[in-house]
Parts: structure tokens; sequence; C-alpha cells
């Protein structure tokens, strides 16, 4: 009786452990239904919110890309621009080292003394006699009326717009026409009207005059443009301080058309004042004028007009105006 108890016992204890077992599993796949659907809803927000913002953030790189892409190509076109530029200007600075190799080693020729200064008129040296033989006016010391007597000359400029896409060529021809009424001088040089120098290794000093200096300078006219204010009394205050000396002869010829601002009569004191007289009143820098007629109906174009008048009648000058172009 005692054994058959003992194996009841057992048969109801082990039942009661399969039982909660088997029920325990149940409760976890009751729990593990109820909160699955959750967490996977909100993975799938997740996930999209991540696709979302990764979209949006390649779109914007995409951009970024394209501006990107576009400045490179801008970048490499100035940069195949620049090359190209800088292989022309290496080609014209190495054409014009070429042609003024032949005048490096040249000096400037030695000055006499002028016996001219002790008259009351600039006249023609004996030398620069020599020098004209060939060309015979009606007057010997002048050409249409202004005197050739100097021996160092120097152009003024103005390359302003309304020269430079004016009358230019008609400047150039002036300018060789001037040159041809020299056969030969001393020396020579070329400013603009703001006094810069058209060739800088001679900034300052005297070009030594020849054949091949004359011919450059023509060349180079055709296409040297420096910024200019129309103002011719930058270039002229820059000849007269610069390279007035009391033992030379020279003639400054100043091509424009425009004085836009300042006193007339302040810059006739001025330059008065740099372009000293000797004992008699004479000055030895010649101050010429040649007018083109771009401003006509302007008032700009008359204040040159009177400007170069004044300073010419002033400093023993011609001045000359071109009627029409």
């Amino acid at each position: 009786m005692k054994k058959r108890r003992n194996m009841e016992t057992f048969n109801l204890s082990f039942l009661d452990v399969v039982c909660c077992g088997f029920g325990a599993v149940i409760l976890l796949l009751v729990i593990t239904k109820i909160y699955e659907p959750v967490t996977i809803e909100k993975s799938r927000e997740d996930l999209e919110q991540l696709i979302v913002k990764l979209e949006r953030e390649l779109n914007e790189l995409r951009g970024d890309s394209t501006v990107l892409n576009r400045d490179l190509n801008e970048i490499e076109e100035q940069l195949s621009e620049n090359k190209k530029k800088k292989n022309k200007l290496a080609g014209d600075l190495s054409k014009m080292e070429g042609e003024f190799s032949a005048t490096k080693s040249m000096s400037e020729e030695s000055t006499g003394t002028m016996n001219s200064l002790l008259s009351a008129k600039q006249a023609l040296t004996e030398e620069m006699k020599q020098l004209l033989k060939d060309y015979n006016p009606i007057d010997d010391s002048t050409v249409g009326g202004i005197p050739v007597d100097s021996e160092y000359i120097i152009f003024v400029i103005d390359t302003s717009g309304s020269m430079y896409q004016g009358p230019w060529n008609l400047v150039i021809q002036k300018i060789t026409e001037t040159l041809s009424v020299y056969p030969r001088v001393k020396g020579i040089q070329v400013l603009n009207d703001e006094g810069e120098y058209m060739f800088g290794t001679y900034a300052g000093r005297w070009i030594p005059d020849s054949p091949e200096i004359r011919r450059n300078i023509t060349r180079t006219l055709q296409f040297w443009n420096p910024y200019s204010d129309s103002s011719p009394v930058e270039g002229i205050t820059e000849a007269i301080s610069t390279f007035y000396e009391e033992d030379k002869q020279i003639s400054i010829y100043v091509f424009g058309d425009d004085f836009p601002r300042g006193s007339v009569e302040a810059v006739c004191r001025y330059v008065s004042r740099i372009n000293k007289a000797d004992r008699f009143g004479n000055r030895l820098v010649r101050i010429h004028g040649i007018g083109f007629p771009t401003q006509v109906g302007y008032e700009n174009g008359a204040r040159f007009a009177n400007l170069m008048r004044k300073l010419s009648e002033q400093n023993g000058g011609t001045f000359v105006a071109i009627p029409h172009l």
C-alpha cells in the first residue's frame, strides 16, 4: 500500500513540472507575440527616416558635386587661357628683347656747349645744322612753324580711349612725320600723359637715336595703350623734372585732345617754375602742342587747346591744331 502511494506521488509531481514548463513556454510565446509588431513597426519607421535622410544627403552631395565640377571646368578654361596669354607675352618679350639687343651697348653721345644760351632766342647749333643739312625749309629753324633746333626730343602722348579708339592712326602718322624732320638727334624718349614710359628699360634716361629705335617706336605705338586720365600735366612735368639740364636743347611734343580738370593758369605757373629760364628769359625745354578735334563742342577740348597755346607761348614752342579727322 505504501509503495503504491509513493508511485502516485511521483507521477503527480512529474505532471506538475511538465505542465509548469509547458505553461512557461506558452507565456513566453504570448509575450513575444504581443510586443513583436510594435518592435518591427518602430524599426521600419527608423529605417525609413534613415533612408530619407541618406537620400537628402545624397542629393546635396550630388548638387555640391555639380557645382564643383562646373567651377573646376571654369578654372581649367581660365588656366588654359592664361597659358595662351603667357605664351603670347613670352613671344612678344622675346621679340622685343631681340629688337633692343642691338641698342643696349650703345652709349649716349656727348653734348657740346650751347652758344645759344647767350642769345635771347634759342637757335640751331652748328652740330644740328650739320645734322639737318639735307632738309631745306624756307625758314631754316622751323618746320610748319615748329622749331627743329633741339638735340633731344620727348613725346608725351594721350593714350585715353578718345585718342586710342579715335585718331590713333593719325597720331602715329604725325609722330612719324615729326621724327622725319629730325634726321639725327642725341636722345629720344616717349611717355604717355600719365608719365608712364613706353620702354621701361629706359625709364629716366635717354634712348639713343637709331633707325631701329625709330621703327620700334612706330611699331610699339600700334598697340601701346596704358591707362590715361586724359590730362597731359603729369607727362609734361615728368619729362621736364627728369630730363631738364642746362646743357641740353630739348623739345617736348604733346599729343592730345582733352584737359578734363585743373586750372590752366596753375599748370602754366608750375611748369614755369620747373622749366627754368636763363638770364635772358629763354627756357631750354620747348613745349609744342598738337591737338586733335575729338572733343569739338565740348569744354574739355577747348580747355586743352587753351592750355597748350599758353604753354607753347610761354615755353618757346608752337601749338598746332589738326582741323578735322
